[in-house]
């Protein structure tokens, strides 16, 4: 096989490793979040009472799981964000430890865009140094598609596929590289036999330009 001229990190994140939370496990997971919601800024807006947490498969990156999830408030607003971990041992079977969480919020969902063919939520958790100075943003993106018929969804950087993730109960969960060398993330969904379904970028496109 030939040099590649397009020199990026791929397939970084382990595969989902755990079913979904439920129980005590989510239990614990809600606390962590519903503590990051607590501490969002929100400039005086009424955020309401979250609601049920969905929760998205679990991905490994950097020593670290990140378990991303989404709540609709009683106002609203749909609550987005993550609880992150550290394997206790290191070595991929101990307790869970040094928990993190972020959370955000947005007035922006689904049911006001009919457009949209994948709900997408991201977050930046880390950084990546490649050749010539050129650093790509190490990104968590979760969402739900809406569209039938889905099996794979997978990240792509200039139509080079960086991620993929099995949908797990129509939810997925990816790691990947946006943002290098001017090329940026679009998210693809698949049927099982391949066919491309639907499309989204991490990017909003509006009426200016």
């Amino acid at each position: 096989m030939p040099p590649t001229d397009r020199f990026v990190i791929r397939f970084a994140a382990e595969p989902p490793q755990e079913a979904l939370p439920y129980g005590r496990w989510a239990d614990t997971l809600r606390g962590y979040f519903l503590a990051a919601v607590d501490n969002i800024e929100s400039a005086g807006e009424e955020l309401g009472t979250p609601g049920d947490i969905v929760w998205f498969p679990d991905r490994s990156y950097g020593g670290r799981t990140y378990v991303p999830a989404t709540s609709r408030t009683s106002n609203g607003h749909e609550l987005f964000g993550y609880v992150s971990f550290a394997d206790g041992s290191g070595e991929g079977n101990g307790a869970p430890d040094d928990f993190e969480a972020h959370a955000d919020f947005t007035s922006e969902t689904a049911d006001d865009n009919p457009e949209w063919r994948i709900d997408l939520n991201d977050e930046i958790v880390g950084h990546w140094r490649g050749e010539d100075g050129n650093v790509a943003d190490m990104t968590l993106i979760w969402g739900i598609p809406l569209v039938e018929g889905g099996a794979i969804v997978t990240a792509e950087l200039a139509d080079l596929a960086v991620d993929q993730c099995t949908l797990v109960e129509y939810r997925f969960t990816l790691v990947a590289p946006d943002a290098y060398r001017s090329d940026y993330l679009d998210v693809k969904l698949f049927s099982m036999r391949g066919d491309e379904l639907a499309r989204e970028s991490l990017y909003v496109e509006d009426g200016d330009g």
